[in-house]
């Protein structure tokens, strides 16, 4: 299959995907054949466009379509290349099994009562919009997809809109994503300035002919699409807006839809032939900080999906590191970091997306059963839902790095380019490049204690409370999602050269030039290999044990308990102590604050003690400067005065203004 007809095949998939999501809405007084048509059908339509997308990756060519004079700006055009075809492959893969899930999901259920017909029209909208701003090949274009997307996901995150906490996130989900596309408008404004065209060969022109608008260009494009991916302290609108939404939503915006800011900065780039080596340094110094704070936050959160939302935060880190380290590569001249450090960030994306499937939708399954997301409410799940319990902590060996699955894969490759940078010396070395290493490891070693932290005290130990209904396991569709991303994830560890044929092309694109990245993983084979193996023994005597005691008598007996006779629930760690030593030595990033009531009388009754970690960030210097900003603009709502004449007044003066400024300048012309 050629590029050409992967991109034909991609447009009939994004028109497939808008009509499956208008029939659930046609037909909403059928609950069940709205959910049917809207998850099955963009299940049906994201498996044939992940199909095209792995051809479109193996053939390694590009194409483009144009439509023009049907807009004022000239050009609808689209196109589909490598780069494009990978993204597209992440896209359709994680929202296929986000749809998979959200057949089970949205099933008539106690937490589920109201319409979904709305929610699946929206979330069909929401693929094909993130699924056209990677084919757009035109600036205005990808802007009107770009805010299809965010007005779209905007209505999946207030989808239970009857709390207010719901309806705050969904508002500070939506500032924060106008707030980036302003940035965005004057960043494809400054490409266009000039030539006056919008299309992307236009912009590479610019930007090649003028190192100052490049520069300018990429800045702009780090503070539009940073503020979209989670950039620190942009990070704020990510624990709320996660959290409000559904899981299989949230699995979407935070395994595919925050990586379109990635896209668009990949993108950019490919318009810059010769990047300056600052891009790399402020990249990777951006990724550095943002990986570390989040996985701190992460740390002392007792919600479970802001834990997993933090941790997207880490995660966009991650990429942002090898990002950098791939731009410090080729900046000088150094082709073999490049890739490393390119080939590494696409990689963590996907990854990411698969591993953060897996998690979001098992603590949905949570959810869904309990109706609560406090990390401290639960307890030996893993008795009540093996099958969650097992799909969590592959998902939570996965996003620490551990081997064999993906995120050990990915981050491996940014590890080696950052060596190699170090190593290289002169022109085509860049020493700073080692501070990706210590930070990576503490990244790695902080997400370990806190996923350590939530398994434990969620699927180990004994229940803290008893639910009504008790715990029970999720349907089919809702085991069977997750259970097919941690087998890819799995796959891409055990087998790290078989993503080698998908990663090659897209980071060609990148790079310049082709590089063999199969040489790049080195000893890795081998030695994911052989922890396969190990792997595989430990499960296979676990399994054999099981066997040769079925049927015995097997006796059970608490462990000792401190020398208490009757040690209860209560006494079991709980998610503020687990994680105190970790919360104290970060304590000037989260500012933690105690209310301690203790103990009393020779025969106290009861004490608590109470913790929470705060978003210094977020809370001491975004938010309250926005409220600045905004109480200093209030003055702008005395020209709303709700009577139309003086409205015709604005008009009328504005354009004497745009009048006056092209007669001025038509007469400097002449």
């Amino acid at each position: 299959m050629t590029a050409a007809t992967a991109l034909t095949i991609v447009l009939f998939v994004l028109a497939a995907l808008v009509a499956f999501g208008l029939i659930a809405l046609a037909v909403a007084r059928r609950p069940g054949l709205s959910r049917g048509v809207g998850a099955i059908g963009a299940l049906i339509a994201c498996a044939v466009g992940a199909t095209a997308s792995v051809f479109a990756l193996i053939d390694g060519g590009k194409d483009a379509r144009a439509l023009d004079g049907i807009l004022p700006i000239g050009r609808i055009a689209v196109g589909i290349d490598p780069l494009s075809a990978f993204f597209l492959l992440a896209v359709f893969v994680v929202s296929g099994l986000a749809a998979l899930y959200a057949f089970g999901y949205f099933a008539p259920h106690r937490a589920h009562t109201q319409n979904t017909a709305p929610t699946f029209f929206f979330f069909n909208l929401l693929i094909a919009s993130i699924a056209g701003v990677v084919i757009a090949r035109n600036g205005v274009i990808f802007l009107v997809l770009w805010e299809i997307m965010s007005i779209a996901s905007y209505f999946l995150v207030v989808h239970d809109h009857e709390r207010p906490e719901v309806r705050r996130a969904g508002f500070v989900y939506l500032v924060a994503s106008h707030v980036g596309v302003v940035f965005l408008f004057v960043l494809f404004a400054l490409l266009a300035s000039p030539t006056g065209q919008f299309g992307f060969e236009a912009f590479h022109d610019a930007a090649t002919a003028n190192a100052g608008l490049a520069t300018g260009a990429f800045v702009l494009a780090l503070l539009g699409f940073g503020l979209k991916a989670g950039f620190w302290p942009g990070h704020l609108w990510l624990p709320e807006a996660h959290p409000a939404a559904p899981s299989p939503v949230s699995a979407v915006l935070s395994g595919v839809m925050i990586k379109m800011a990635f896209y668009g900065l990949f993108r950019i780039v490919t318009f810059i032939d010769k990047p300056a080596p600052a891009y790399g340094l402020a990249l990777l110094a951006i990724g550095i900080v943002t990986g570390v704070m989040g996985i701190v936050l992460a740390l002392g959160e007792r919600d479970l999906k802001r834990i997993l939302a933090y941790s997207s935060v880490e995660n966009v880190g991650v990429i942002a590191i090898g990002f950098g380290i791939g731009l410090i590569g080729k900046s000088h001249g150094n082709e073999t970091v490049a890739a490393l450090g390119f080939g590494g960030a696409l990689l963590h994306v996907v990854g990411h997306g698969l591993f953060k499937s897996v998690l979001f939708q098992a603590v949905g399954n949570l959810v869904h059963a309990s109706g609560t997301r406090a990390l401290d409410a639960f307890g030996g799940v893993a008795r009540r839902m093996p099958t969650t319990a097992a799909l969590f902590l592959v998902g939570a060996a996965a996003v620490s790095g551990l081997p064999p699955l993906a995120g050990f894969v990915s981050e491996w490759l940014i590890y080696v380019g950052a060596l190699k940078s170090t190593v290289a010396g002169g022109a085509a070395g860049e020493p700073w490049a080692i501070a990706a290493v210590p930070a990576l490891a503490l990244i790695g070693g902080l997400a370990l204690a806190v996923f350590a932290r939530v398994f434990g005290l969620v699927f180990l130990g004994e229940p803290r409370r008893a639910f009504d209904p008790p715990l029970h396991e999720a349907s089919r569709s809702m085991r069977l999602a997750p259970a097919l991303a941690a087998i890819l994830c799995v796959v891409i560890g055990v087998a790290p050269l078989a993503v080698v044929p998908l990663l090659s092309a897209p980071t060609q694109t990148l790079v310049g030039t082709s590089v063999d990245l199969s040489a790049a993983f080195g000893p890795l084979p081998s030695v994911m290999l052989i922890v396969a193996v190990l792997a595989g023994i430990a499960l296979a005597l676990a399994l054999l044990r099981r066997a040769l005691l079925r049927g015995r008598e097997v006796r059970t007996a608490p462990t000792w308990g401190c020398a208490y006779e009757s040690p209860s629930p209560r006494m079991q760690y709980t998610g503020t102590s687990f994680s105190a030593p970790l919360v104290e030595s970060m304590s000037l990033f989260v500012s933690p604050t105690r209310t301690t009531n203790g103990p009393t009388g020779y025969f106290p009754t009861s004490a608590t003690h109470h913790e929470s970690t705060h978003d210094i960030a977020a809370e001491r210097v975004v938010l309250p400067g926005i409220r600045a900003f905004v109480a200093g603009l209030s003055w702008i709502r005395r020209l709303q005065r709700g009577r139309l004449h003086l409205y015709v007044v604005y008009v009328f003066a504005v354009l004497v203004i745009l009048l006056i400024w092209q007669l001025a300048a038509l007469r400097g012309a002449a």
